[in-house]
């Protein structure tokens, strides 16, 4: 039996007012998340955006080619009523960010990271307010609990769409860091992902590509971008 796929019942896509934001009408019909909740939206261009996706499917649905909408879908029916807890699970990358932890050889890998990790941790002591200690090797360092806390606020004080951007870049990257970097514009996205691949990049440059594991690379990269442009368009109206 071949698997049931949605396919396009609409002719016209439509953005709309909604009570907290905005919304998509399809031939005058407001779309709903999973969950059957109105797909509602704080800015008209994430929006317009989600629009354009709904309104580029053609005989069948592929939910794959609609980023903004499953981002929204996710920001509705699964952060909003797991806020905190969502929250705490990536303020806790903080205590082991990926630019803290240093190989200790071979020399150009060390210089590597230091270049590019050190200006990051440096910003991120006069920006957010939270020095983080970088260690040689793989064992736990103990960060400073206040720095931490402060890096958590201001986690927190995320609305439940930028979160959801959030959690991605931050997951994606394996640091905190350069999730606000991005958010905060001191790094662009394609920056931010390549400085995130320093150690991998090192190993296929000793050991050649694997087509599989670049394949993955290459999904992953993808899905970063997509959230960075997620958290733009919770800010632009």
């Amino acid at each position: 039996m071949s698997e049931w796929k949605a396919k396009r019942f609409w002719k016209e896509t439509a953005v709309m007012e909604a009570e907290g934001g905005y919304s998509i009408a399809l031939d005058g019909r407001p779309v709903r998340t999973p969950s059957k909740a109105m797909l509602t939206m704080p800015t008209r261009a994430m929006a317009e955006a989600a629009a354009r996706e709904w309104d580029a499917q053609t005989d069948v649905i592929d939910p794959r080619t609609m980023p903004v909408t499953r981002a929204v879908n996710t920001a509705i029916d699964r952060v909003v009523p797991e806020f905190e807890a969502v929250a705490e699970i990536i303020s806790e990358y903080g205590a082991t960010d990926l630019l803290c932890y240093r190989a200790d050889a071979p020399d150009e890998l060390v210089q590597r990271q230091s270049d590019q990790w050190d200006p990051l941790l440096d910003w991120a002591d006069e920006a957010l307010g939270a020095r983080l200690k970088p260690v040689e090797g793989v064992m736990h360092v103990e960060q400073d609990r206040a720095a931490l806390e402060r890096l958590a606020e201001q986690v927190r004080a995320l609305d439940a769409y930028r979160l959801t951007a959030f959690h991605d870049l931050v997951s994606l990257s394996g640091s905190l860091i350069l999730g606000f970097a991005v958010t905060e514009k001191a790094r662009s996205p394609d920056e931010a992902w390549q400085i995130s691949r320093i150690d991998e990049n090192w190993q296929l440059e000793q050991w050649g590509d694997d087509e599989e594991a670049a394949a993955m690379a290459e999904a992953k990269r993808l899905t970063f971008l997509d959230a960075a442009r997620f958290f733009q368009l919770s800010e632009t109206d």
